[in-house]
């Protein structure tokens, strides 16, 4: 069953087109990939469409970083409810754990490709 909607937040116009090409690589199927620059613009699309069904998101972004962004969604939306990926070049365990504490639900390091993609995404697949 194809998710549909995933929001792709990331201050990098071309990180966006990239993760949504991996998405298709990946053969995960997707009706509507919605796209946000930074935090504050996440906030305003899943606030505006409440079909979206998974987000992936960039760590290091202006305006409100990916983790204030995992902690304002998550003062309304679940773990479960709303499952919150982060795509992040740093690898290193504190920032993996600050991500993790922040409430995201798992994550994904750049540079990353097809299969790595699936497994993190694998069990929010149905």
């Amino acid at each position: 069953m194809p998710l549909k909607k995933v929001l792709i937040v990331d201050d990098s116009t071309t990180m966006r087109k990239i993760i949504a090409r991996v998405l298709r690589q990946a053969d995960i199927a997707v009706e509507h990939v919605l796209e946000a620059s930074n935090g504050v613009e996440g906030l305003e699309r899943l606030a505006s469409d409440p079909d979206i069904q998974l987000v992936l998101s960039d760590v290091n972004m202006p305006s409100m970083d990916g983790l204030a962004f995992v902690r304002a969604v998550r003062e309304k939306l679940t773990k479960e409810r709303m499952p919150m990926i982060m795509v992040t070049t740093e690898g290193g365990k504190q920032m993996l754990q600050a991500a993790l504490d922040s409430g995201a639900n798992g994550y994904v390091t750049k540079p990353f490709n097809s299969d790595t993609m699936r497994g993190a995404l694998e069990e929010y697949l149905g």
